[in-house]
């Protein structure tokens, strides 16, 4: 008997089954490994993943506040003198890097094994009889001509098809470990992942209501004291920034890969010959006179068309996860996506009506102290340098 069918249904792991006694999960409700209230061995006395907690001195973590292999300062082997990826680095000379600047496996002129002679992924072209595509122009597996094993006989995903009885969808239409009335493991009773709720206690969750790694407060190793993400910080000299203040790798005065001469993304540039790019100047796969497999007779996204029955559209004409008449699993009794539905009590919808992540009231932590988005605010350190160069940041409307 296959896994989903009616035999199955509403069945979950033993050993992750709280009622059953499941060792690998404890009274909490958590596995119990990385349950800091049961000491997990994972999880230190910060609420942080041991091997990965600064305050504990854990080994992957160096005294830059870095992950130790990815430190230029402590000379991460990982890390090459131009601050890149060293594999990936051309004037390192990095073996997957050609002299062409691209990846050496995809890279047409040099040959590259995947890539075939009419510029395209070889398990992907349709001439040159990729595995990976049917005779229809689609995915094999995704393929209900073909009877791809992964779309049922509805035209939509196997595994979430409440009619074929999909082992992750539950009685009430939705995934089953996100389901609030069926207990999933993963809600909480307050409606919240359980892992980013405040009020449960969430390890990934910190005392001032941020994400714990991007809360400059409890020294977060991602924020850096410039209230930035640190790799793309040019004042921290982050490695993805270069002395342009551009990410490197699509700098042209840099030499970015990515670029090409013209200035484009190289895989997208026509006249380089980009392999994504056909012979009209779209998108190949999206192309119907290069019989793009993504597009239909009838010009449209193969999944999105009524007229060839697309398993993502229902027969009203609508998304059929989003229609309210099909009993889609996102769409609540009142019409609404169910996640901000206040009248369902949807998770990101606070006591006060508002979207709980710029709720001041409720301490969302997009909202800084002095009531303006934290990301912008000059005060807290916010704000881009195009922004702070304009002097729009920071400003009070009266």
């Amino acid at each position: 008997m296959a896994l989903g069918t009616s035999g199955y249904e509403g069945k979950q792991l033993r050993s992750q089954c709280k009622q059953c006694g499941g060792s690998s999960i404890c009274e909490h409700g958590r596995v119990r490994s990385g349950c800091k209230d049961c000491g997990g061995s994972s999880i230190c006395e910060h609420g942080r993943q041991r091997s990965g907690c600064k305050g504990c001195g854990g080994g992957s973590i160096c005294e830059h506040g870095r992950v130790r292999s990815g430190c230029k300062d402590c000379g991460g082997g990982s890390i090459c003198k131009h601050g890149r990826q060293r594999s990936g680095c051309k004037g390192c000379g990095g073996s997957s890097i050609c002299e062409h600047g691209r990846r050496r496996s995809v890279c047409k002129d040099c040959g590259g094994s995947s890539i075939c002679e009419h510029g395209r992924r070889r398990s992907r072209c349709k001439e040159c009889g990729g595995s990976s595509i049917c005779e229809h122009g689609r995915v094999r597996s995704v393929c209900k001509g073909c009877g791809g094993s992964s779309i049922c006989e509805h035209g939509r995903q196997r595994s979430v098809c409440k009619d074929c009885g999909g082992s992750s969808i539950c009685e009430h239409g939705r995934v089953r470990s996100g389901c609030k009335g069926c207990g999933g493991s993963s809600i909480c009773e307050h409606g919240r992942r359980r892992s980013g709720c405040k009020g449960c206690g969430g390890s990934s969750i910190c005392e001032h209501g941020r994400v714990r790694s991007r809360c400059k407060e409890c020294g977060g190793s991602s924020i850096c004291e410039h209230g930035r993400v640190r790799s793309r910080c040019k004042g921290c000299g982050g490695s993805s920034i270069c002395e342009h203040g551009r990410v490197r790798s699509v700098c042209k005065e840099c030499g970015g890969s990515s670029i090409c001469e013209h200035g484009r993304v190289r895989s997208q540039c026509k006249q380089c010959g980009g392999s994504s790019i056909c012979e009209h100047g779209r998108v190949r796969s999206v192309c119907q006179g290069c019989g793009g497999g993504s597009i239909c007779e009838h010009g449209r996204r193969r999944s999105v068309c009524q007229g060839c029955g697309g398993g993502s559209i229902c027969e009203h004409g609508r998304v059929r996860s989003g229609c309210k008449e099909c009993g889609g699993g996102s769409i609540c009794e009142h019409g609404r996506q169910r996640s901000v539905c206040k009248g369902c009590g949807g998770s990101s919808i606070c006591e006060h009506g508002r979207r709980r992540s710029v709720c001041k009231k409720c301490g969302g932590s997009s909202i800084c102290e002095h009531g303006r988005q934290r990301s912008v605010c000059k005060e807290c350190g916010g704000g881009s340098s195009r922004m702070r160069r304009a002097g729009v940041v920071g400003t009070h409307r009266g």
